[in-house]
């Protein structure tokens, strides 16, 4: 087995292992989803809140790491191929130095940082997309938007049949909220079209 292959081995490894990591942050968003709606039952919205914004981060980092596999999994491929039609440059194999520790390591900051190097690698890639992912991705990572934290509380209310306007701190009904979440959809749907239009 070259280095190479083994490399290539452990790319696929690393791809499973992130995809792990989002069905597990899918499983804690299930969990805190169901701490809200009992938050909400017993009429404690400020712990319902907390719960909330737990969701809702769980369910953007579970998005990062299967965004993360997909990507690792991409270059996987082109090493692949690289490894099949014996075209493993000698720049290639440098930049697989250290990887092991990078990849086990399970942080996306590394291992984004690891792919772009591979990518480079492979001219084919659009890079502009992965740049615009990845200030996407650090977006989602930091902020809870609270449009969608009301938005979850609001819909875990009506689940548990319960009317939430009268609790919630910020005024009227939750459609404000809501309002606000897609008023920033819409921005960014237009930033995104601004920079297609660029590329």
């Amino acid at each position: 087995m070259s280095n190479m292959e083994k490399n290539l081995f452990n790319l696929k490894f690393a791809a499973k292992e992130l995809q792990r990591s989002s069905k597990k942050c899918d499983k804690e968003e299930k969990a805190e989803k169901a701490k809200v709606k009992k938050a909400i039952q017993k009429g404690n919205t400020e712990v319902a809140r907390i719960h909330a914004e737990n969701a809702i981060r769980q369910k953007n980092q579970s998005v990062n790491f299967l965004r993360m596999s997909a990507r690792v999994d991409a270059v996987a491929a082109r090493v692949q191929t690289a490894v099949t039609m014996n075209q493993v440059t000698k720049s290639m194999a440098g930049v697989v130095k250290g990887m092991d520790a990078t990849l086990k390591s399970m942080n996306l900051e590394k291992i984004s940082a690891l792919m772009d190097k591979f990518e480079r690698q492979f001219e084919t890639l659009d890079v502009q997309t992965a740049q615009m992912e990845d200030t996407m991705s650090s977006t989602t990572t930091l902020t809870t938007p609270q449009g969608q934290v009301d938005a979850l509380m609001l819909e875990m209310a009506d689940e548990a049949g319960l009317d939430l306007n009268m609790e919630l701190p910020h005024g009227p009904t939750g459609s404000v909220g809501t309002s606000v979440a897609s008023a920033e959809q819409d921005e960014l749907s237009q930033r995104l079209s601004k920079l297609r239009d660029q590329v």
